[in-house]
């Protein structure tokens, strides 16, 4: 079987896995790796970037190293490598997870138990919860999930159609690493600048693709398109900029302002601020439906785009091995 149907129909088979299953409680293979990068970084840990670089190295090396030597254990079997590909992108991908925990928070809030949402809320991303109201929360959430969006479901998607089973484990452990060593603490300023921009590099396509698809999938088109040209650039995030700019278009919400991380306070600019509404908890809902039909939409780009280019690469390659056809003449 072609390396293009393999992942069309492992990544097909992982992404309804993780439909149904979600993360699983226990024994996460991403869990397992960040135990392991925390050791490493013990080990390694300098106030310098050349050490942070060799971590990065090591970790998100290693995880897509060990990943093709999976990948290369099982390529003569077809049932086996499309098992593979299937277990990879459910664990790599997470956007069941998302949206119960977004769910999960928007419950809290409609059902006025402030406390609970707030306890939650670290479990779907870094703000501290303590300052937040009702408003804000909901706004932390719709954020999050445009952003992790890209992060846990269309980057790993694309990244999988570009370099298979190698490409989704590489693109989750930097994505994972710069979760752990990428943001601008007094310890990590240094030492995570490597793994942040890897992240960044490797997150760039699908950004690009998230705001795209949010832009199609979304209810108001005209105006993500608008809010992603106007406002995109504005965000400290070359990645999350396009996302949560398309996001806020598409729902028609203002996201951005003023948020707080470990200790810090930051003050982003708006997004959508012109005609956009503040976020209430009924648009947690929309946002991860939003998301749901953002990673559907995916799928089907990133399996039309692998079996294309497999297509084309063997119309080249046939196009070589016939050579040119010269025209003769007969003789009388």
């Amino acid at each position: 079987m072609r390396a293009d149907r393999i992942f069309a129909y492992g990544a097909t088979v992982g992404l309804i896995g993780d439909l149904l299953l979600g993360d699983p409680r226990r024994g996460h293979p991403v869990a397992a790796f960040g135990r392991a990068a925390a050791g490493v970084e013990r080990r390694l840990w300098r106030d310098h970037r050349g050490w942070g670089a060799l971590h990065t190295l090591v970790c998100a090396g290693g995880a897509a190293g060990g990943a093709a030597l999976l990948a290369r254990a099982v390529r003569r079997s077809p049932a086996a490598s499309v098992a593979l590909t299937a277990a990879a992108t459910w664990s790599v991908v997470g956007g069941t997870s998302l949206g119960r925990e977004a769910r999960a928070i928007g419950s809290a809030l409609t059902a006025g138990d402030i406390d609970l949402a707030r306890e939650r809320l670290p479990h779907l991303c870094g703000r501290d919860p303590q300052s937040l109201d009702g408003p804000q929360i909901a706004r932390a959430v719709v954020e999050s999930v445009a952003e992790n969006t890209s992060d846990a479901v269309v980057g790993a998607l694309v990244w999988g159609a570009l370099a298979g089973v190698p490409g989704l484990a590489g693109f989750r452990a930097a994505n994972t690493l710069d979760a752990m060593v990428g943001h601008k603490s007094p310890r990590h300023r240094r030492y995570g600048w490597a793994s942040a921009r890897l992240d960044d590099l490797a997150g760039w396509p699908g950004a690009r693709l998230t705001a795209l698809l949010a832009v199609a999938a979304g209810e108001r088109p005209r105006g993500a398109v608008r809010a992603w040209r106007a406002d995109a650039a504005k965000h400290p995030s070359p990645n999350a900029g396009p996302v949560e700019a398309s996001f806020a278009g598409a729902l028609g919400v203002r996201l951005g302002g003023t948020l707080a991380y470990g200790g810090r306070v930051e003050h982003r600019p708006v997004l959508n601020g012109e005609t956009g509404r503040a976020v209430e908890t009924e648009d947690i809902e929309r946002a991860v439906r939003l998301s749901r039909r953002v990673g559907a939409l995916a799928l089907g780009v990133c399996v039309a785009g692998r079996l294309g280019a497999a297509l084309a690469a063997r119309r080249i390659t046939g196009r070589r091995t016939a050579g040119p056809r010269i025209a003769g003449r007969r003789s009388a």
